[in-house]
Parts: structure tokens; C-alpha cells; sequence
């Protein structure tokens, strides 16, 4: 059986490296650059630091900074509209996950035409984006390399998967001297973000040797790392190895795709407008023993790679503590017990229910599930 991987052609990593991104951005001959980014990032003072750098380069910028937590299709709309009326060459997101997807959104109309709706599902798009350098502040989602985009439908209050290889940028940058001093709680769910990109990918039915090896060793580096990231802000080797940790947990579903907590994630997001790593947390366990009926063996890779002395635990064993030592993670970074604590209501598991079957159609989970057994998950979640 044959597979493909998908990879940006550029990736920059570790400390200082933001100025040799600009380089690359000047060696490309591009002119004029319309950044995508939100309004934190832009009153601190990140967005002016990249425009200084760009324009020592003698590339010009327009800067959009309206992107929302969960992008919606009003951000790629608002994004695009300033694209055109500025006649950028290229897109440079800065930022975490949503800047990320909301530059692939508005990259992606400018170059194929229609509305970012056109191109919900697998390679829907006929020609590559307008090209996207993605600057990363956070060690989590991997959106800086990888081909999918999430966008926030707020006409039908769900979050659309695009999964394209013409959104994948033509550069990723992670600095993490960008990642310093961010809040503990998005330090937290971005960190669960990525442990859950690396353990779905690996229990995934598309793994390959490839993804398998960055997904084991994304897992050891979130366990020795996100905990010391979480409670000093400043330390820069934590941060520099969630940045890696958080790239090869990209790596690894960019390539063997995700499964039931993303497809269940995405529908709280998009329904609750929630952060998406919480939410991803808070499912993870949860989703990972119902697939411990099929995949014990590999849950049992993933405690090893987390720390846990599995040499005289048989499969089932060693899933149940992988279950643990996921949980024990998320409990010592902070994050919330349950879905009621998020805000999530019982009444709404049905409709919740439905469209994550939906979404769960492009996923590749190691077992597959009935409206029932989705339901059910939500519950025990709850």
C-alpha cells in the first residue's frame, strides 16, 4: 500500500531563527506581504518586530489582525478583501492555529476564486495557494506545516475541515524566543493539542514507520517538557522542545490523519466557540479507551513513550495506563475535568453527535463508531 508525505519545503527551527525566515522571505522576490494575525499579538508589539524586519528587507506589509480564536468565514472573507485591495503577493501568518487556518482560508480564495465553503472535504482546490509563510507563536496545533485548515461556518455553527496539499505554506518558522512568556493555560492546551495530534496519528489505520517515529518521540518530548513549560513561561529549552515536539506531532497526522477526539473537538468548538486544545484534552482519554478495544497494543507504545515502565504489562495493562498518564498530564497543567466545566450541555450531545460523524468521514480512527457509541463518549466526557 502506498502513502504520500506532506511536509512544507522549508522549515526553520529554534532560537533566531525569525531573521533568516525573513531572509527566505526576500530571497523569493516577493514585494508586498499581507500579515494575518489577531489583535494580541499586534498591540504587544510581535506584528511591528516581523514588519521591521521585513521592511529592512524591502518587502512591504499590510496587516490583518482581526482573526478570532476559532476563524470564522467572516475573518477569511475581511482578510481577503484587504489582500486584493493592496495586491499582496504573498500571506505571512503569525501566530498560533487560527491565524494559521485563517491566512491558509484567504491564501487559498485568492488564488482558486469562490468562498472558503467551496473547498470543505479532501482536495477540493484545482491549483496551489497564494504563497504562505507561517510564523508560529505557539507550540500546539502544527498549522504552520501542515494541509489542513479549520474554519469556523457560522451560518451552520460547525467548524469545516479542509484538508488540501495546496494549503501547505511554503515555509514554517518556529522561534521559540516567539513562544516565551505565553499565558500557562494556552501553554497547556496548545501542549495537549499537540500529544493529541501524535496519539491519534499513531493509533491511526494510515500510520506509517514514518509517522509512528515522530508521533513516539512527540509524545516522550510533551511528557519531559509541556509540565516545565506550563509553570516557567521562560524557559527557553522547554519551549525549543515543545516547538519540536509540537512539529513532529504535525508530522505525524499532516500524514496519517487524526480521529474521533478532533472530529468530537471540532463540533464543541464550532458550537460553543471553546479552545480547541481544551477541548481535545478534556476528550482525549476518554475517546482513547474506547479505541483500546481494537489498538491496546499501540496504546501501550504510547505509555511507553510516556514514561511508564510497561516491560510487565500485557496490552491491556499498558492501555490503561497510558489512559493514566495522559490524565495525570492533563490534571498537572491545568486542565478542566469535564465538558460541563467548558460549558457543554446534555441536551446538546445529539445534534453534537451527528456532525461529528460527519466530520469523522475524512479521520482515520482504529475503530469505527456508531451514533450511539459517539453519544456515549460525550457522556462520560461530560
Amino acid at each position: 500500500m502506498s502513502s504520500t508525505f506532506f511536509i512544507p519545503a522549508v522549515n526553520l527551527m529554534g532560537a533566531g531563527c525569525l531573521s533568516e525566515a525573513t531572509d527566505a522571505i526576500q530571497s523569493h522576490g516577493f514585494k508586498k506581504a499581507l500579515i494575518v494575525t489577531d489583535k494580541v499579538l499586534n498591540q504587544i508589539g510581535v506584528v511591528k518586530q516581523i514588519a521591521a524586519l521585513l521592511d529592512s528587507r524591502e518587502v512591504d506589509c499590510v496587516v490583518y489582525d482581526g482573526t478570532q480564536p476559532n476563524p470564522t468565514t467572516e475573518n477569511v472573507a475581511q482578510g481577503l478583501a484587504l489582500l486584493q485591495a493592496n495586491q499582496c503577493d504573498c500571506v505571512i501568518s503569525l501566530g498560533g492555529g487560527s491565524p494559521h487556518d485563517c491566512a491558509k482560508g484567504i491564501a487559498l480564495v485568492a488564488a482558486n476564486g469562490g468562498h472558503i465553503s467551496d473547498y470543505e472535504g479532501v482536495d477540493q482546490s484545482a491549483k496551489p495557494q497564494l504563497p504562505l509563510i507561517a510564523i508560529n507563536t505557539t507550540a500546539g496545533t502544527a498549522s504552520e506545516m501542515t494541509r489542513f485548515c479549520i474554519i469556523t461556518d457560522e451560518a451552520r455553527h460547525i467548524k469545516m475541515a479542509i484538508v488540501d496539499k495546496h494549503t501547505t505554506p511554503i515555509i514554517s518558522v518556529n522561534d521559540p524566543e516567539l513562544m516565551l512568556a505565553k499565558p500557562a493555560s494556552l501553554t497547556a492546551a496548545t501542549g495537549m493539542d499537540a500529544l493529541t495530534h501524535a496519539i491519534e496519528a499513531y493509533v491511526s489505520t494510515a500510520a506509517t514507520p514514518i509517522t509512528d517515529a515522530v508521533a513516539l518521540k512527540a509524545m516522550t518530548l510533551i511528557q519531559e517538557n509541556l509540565r516545565t513549560a506550563v509553570a516557567d513561561g521562560q524557559n527557553l529549552e522547554a519551549r525549543e522542545q515543545m516547538a519540536y515536539a509540537q512539529f513532529m506531532a504535525g508530522m505525524a497526522f499532516n500524514n496519517a490523519s487524526l480521529g474521533y477526539v478532533h472530529a468530537m473537538a471540532h463540533q464543541l468548538g464550532g458550537f460553543y466557540d471553546l479552545p480547541h486544545g481544551v477541548c481535545n484534552a478534556v476528550l482525549l482519554p476518554h475517546v482513547q479507551r474506547y479505541n483500546a478495544q481494537v489498538c491496546a497494543e499501540r496504546l501501550r507504545d504510547v505509555a511507553t513513550a510516556m514514561g511508564v515502565d510497561t516491560e510487565s504489562m500485557n496490552a491491556e495493562e499498558g492501555a490503561k495506563a497510558a489512559i493514566q498518564a495522559i490524565q495525570a498530564l492533563a490534571t498537572d497543567v491545568g486542565i478542566p475535568a469535564g465538558l460541563r466545566e467548558l460549558g457543554a450541555k446534555e441536551e446538546d450531545i445529539d445534534v453534537l453527535t451527528k456532525n461529528a460523524l460527519n466530520d469523522a468521514c475524512g479521520f482515520t480512527n482504529p475503530k469505527q463508531a456508531t451514533q450511539e457509541e459517539i453519544a456515549k463518549i460525550f457522556m462520560e466526557a461530560m
